[in-house]
């Protein structure tokens, strides 16, 4: 399984125009100055046909933004775990809040991901979901309230109890899990609130990929950081 550090950022590119195809690639590589420049981790999750181009052309973690627990077989339509890892993915995405999965779906996909050595990210929408899902030993846990997923309100401004309550909870079921938030997070100073609640790091999509100037705010969110 491929390495991770903390403080870490995860760019979730969703099916943006200005994060797939040539854009993808583009906004891939703006991750990586941004990371090598500033030695904060930084990760990309485009879209699955955008793996393989971003995976050979440049050096970013990049993470698939779902998987299915299948195996080889039957499975048309399905995401599989071993497709994603041979296209250069070192890890995934597991149950976002625009692909939510049912718990034992997850248990099975964090399963199938380690057997393939792919990194898991599980996302959940509450502090008590967090802390089921930290039982099934992900590597990392990312608290997203949906409500304010795309708003520009940031959770861990909004709803500070949310990330603190999941970082307590997270850490008497699972200590070894990392923990990140995501939701409205668009600003450096999003980062740092979020830091200080006892997070490792951010999952930030719109903030980053639809972004007047996507370089710019991506280094915004890794400054907060050092």
């Amino acid at each position: 399984m491929a390495d991770f550090r903390k403080p870490m950022v995860i760019v979730n590119f969703k099916t943006y125009a200005e994060g797939t195809g040539k854009n993808a690639l583009k906004l891939a590589k703006i991750a990586e100055n941004v990371a090598e420049k500033s030695g904060i981790y930084v990760a990309v999750a485009p879209q699955y046909t955008d793996i393989a181009l971003i995976s050979t052309q440049t050096s970013v973690p990049v993470f698939s933004q779902h998987i299915d627990p299948v195996a080889y077989g039957s499975n048309t339509g399905h995401v599989l775990p071993e497709a994603v890892k041979d296209s250069g993915a070192v890890g995934t995405l597991i149950n976002h809040s625009e692909r939510r999965i049912p718990f034992k779906d997850i248990d099975a996909a964090i399963r199938r991901a380690r057997e393939v050595g792919l990194i898991t990210t599980v996302c959940a929408d509450t502090p008590i979901n967090a802390s089921t899902v930290s039982f099934f030993k992900p590597n990392i846990v990312a608290v997203e309230p949906p409500e304010l997923i795309g708003t520009g309100i940031p959770v861990s401004k909004a709803k500070p109890e949310v990330v603190s309550d999941t970082v307590s909870l997270v850490r008497k079921a699972n200590p070894a899990v990392t923990i990140l938030c995501g939701a409205g997070i668009t600003k450096g100073e999003d980062v740092a609130a979020a830091l200080k609640l006892g997070t490792e790091g951010v999952l930030i999509a719109s903030g980053i990929v639809r972004a007047k100037d996507q370089h710019a705010a991506l280094l915004d969110i890794v400054e907060s950081m050092k």
